[in-house]
């Protein structure tokens, strides 16, 4: 929260640390849940399964790890100042929260679908990334636009926790090449615990925004998701996807993403054989 607090010294918005929570946003007891749901990925290709279980293919699958999610998901649309309720249906870009929708049905087998590992139909209240990528979606053909029933949000910002992630990347950087794995792992643990303790918790007394936390969190899964249709796109097939940084592909996966530490590469994790 120090080094928070010092890279928005100077910053274009003065932003809320402590305004009121919806009562979507609290939980329902102290262990429970809020109504917020952050899409995270839980998928597996079950028809290419199916087959390889039952002798009419083999795939060669490599296991890749994307690099660092949570620290690229810092780069976010986040509500500068306390959320503010709306009804209708009109997305402004301009601003950023939670939204109550009824999704469009999601009909590509091939692809997991941007809600995540969700089995439950209906409406759902969803974040502001899962809401953007879910349009894209739909301007892709993929699925329907989802109906938007009400909102609560503020003006945002892309930039909110821009200084902070560069300062942390550039450390991350020097650190894997100068094998500092003490640097590294101290980093890691400086942007996981800022996301995990930034909506309600005893731990951080600096600022609360459960909206912030579920929002990042979303970044993270959607820009997983992104990963994988880029695979799909250039061919690769999809096996497998989950959590922040799992992602399962057969076919020439290194002509499609760079190899690497960096935000922008990935790690093979494994090669096993589907259907072996």
């Amino acid at each position: 929260m120090t080094l928070f607090a010092a890279s928005r010294v100077g910053g274009r918005y003065e932003h809320s640390e402590f305004p009121p929570t919806a009562d979507i946003l609290k939980k329902a007891s102290q262990k429970g849940a809020d109504q917020i749901w952050e899409g995270r990925p839980k998928w597996r290709a079950e028809e290419l399964h199916r087959a390889a279980h039952r002798g009419h293919i083999r795939l060669e699958v490599t296991a890749l790890d994307v690099n660092a999610a949570f620290l690229a998901a810092l780069k976010v649309w986040l509500p500068i100042g306390r959320l503010v309720h709306s009804d209708g249906g009109v997305h402004d870009p301009r601003r950023s929260g939670v939204y109550l929708v009824s999704p469009g049905v999601w009909g590509v087998v091939d692809l997991p679908s941007p809600l995540g590992g969700r089995r439950e139909l209906g409406r759902l209240w969803i974040t502001e990334p899962t809401l953007r990528l879910l349009l894209r979606c739909a301007r892709l053909g993929l699925c329907d636009e989802p109906v938007i029933h009400e909102s609560w949000t503020s003006g945002a910002s892309e930039g909110l926790l821009e200084k902070m992630r560069r300062a942390l990347v550039e450390v991350r950087k020097e650190a894997i090449a100068n094998s500092d794995d003490v640097v590294n792992e101290y980093v890691k643990s400086m942007y996981s615990k800022f996301v995990s303790t930034v909506g309600e918790s005893t731990a951080n007394r600096d600022i609360r925004r459960p909206d912030w936390m579920h929002i990042i969190r979303s970044q993270a899964f959607a820009n997983l998701w992104l990963k994988a249709y880029k695979a799909h796109t250039a061919g690769l097939t999809v096996v497998e996807m989950s959590g922040t940084d799992e992602l399962h592909v057969a076919g020439d996966w290194q002509q499609v993403f760079p190899e690497g530490r960096d935000l922008t590469q990935v790690k093979a994790k494994s090669i096993y054989t589907l259907g072996e």
